[in-house]
């Protein structure tokens, strides 16, 4: 029997427990454990073993804490300081994936670039803390109307990135349509004032003869060809 299989048949260690091991309520069909002959298993060896069992729990447990640990800073270390979305790094790791799943997989996805509109003028007019508000509170309403397959960060201080799975250009023009309208219909109320929100967007299908910044330039280039329109 291999030690790993005998941790876990293994229970905690105490002074009842060794007699699990005596002669008499030996608890393994193989007469070898450890390669250790069952006839040689003394009161010291058993105790001894019980010992070394014991520290290899602690540390088993120790070992899962610590990846959970990790787990959970690595998710921190994704997300946005302020907004509850990817931050651009990890925002660019998932766009690249999903780069490769059009490539591969052949199934279509778009990037939508977002720019808000005169968020510079708020922050002037009202101050930072009500331009913060508006990037949560704007935040909070993409994400009412994206899916949970969608993939959004940050990309800078007014900017935004969505990766629309499994979506032609034309139907993230729509899904942008309705972003819109929900913005428009539920501006930000600050002071007991509304501040409607508004912003452009361009959007690049996902292709496999592209990698992540060439998407998120070529929707950045959309974007801004919307806002020359628009002027």
């Amino acid at each position: 029997m291999t030690f790993a299989k005998l941790l876990r048949l293994a229970s905690p260690a105490s002074e009842g427990d060794s007699a699990a091991l005596k002669e008499d309520g030996w608890p393994y069909d193989n007469p070898m454990l450890l390669g250790i002959p069952r006839a040689e298993f003394t009161a010291s060896v058993r105790r001894a073993l019980w010992v070394l069992l014991g520290e290899a729990r602690n540390l088993r447990s120790e070992l899962e804490r610590t990846r959970s640990l990790l787990k959970r800073t690595e998710a921190t270390v994704d997300r946005d300081h302020l907004l509850p979305i990817l931050n651009r790094r990890a925002f660019v790791r998932e766009l690249d994936r999903q780069v490769a799943s059009v490539s591969r997989y052949g199934t279509p996805a778009s990037l939508a670039y977002i720019d808000l509109d005169a968020l510079k003028l708020v922050n002037d007019a009202w101050g930072h803390p009500c331009g913060d508000a508006l990037l949560v509170h704007f935040t909070s309403v993409l994400l009412s109307v994206l899916r949970r397959s969608d993939i959004v960060g940050r990309l800078g201080g007014d900017e935004f990135g969505v990766v629309l799975v499994h979506t032609q250009e034309y139907q993230a023009q729509a899904i942008l349509t309705r972003i819109a309208a929900a913005i428009e219909a539920k501006p930000l109320v600050w002071q007991n004032i509304p501040i409607p929100i508004r912003f452009t967007a361009g959007v690049a299908q996902l292709a496999d003869s592209i990698d992540a910044e060439a998407a998120l330039a070529a929707a950045d280039a959309a974007m801004y060809r919307q806002k020359t329109i628009r002027r």
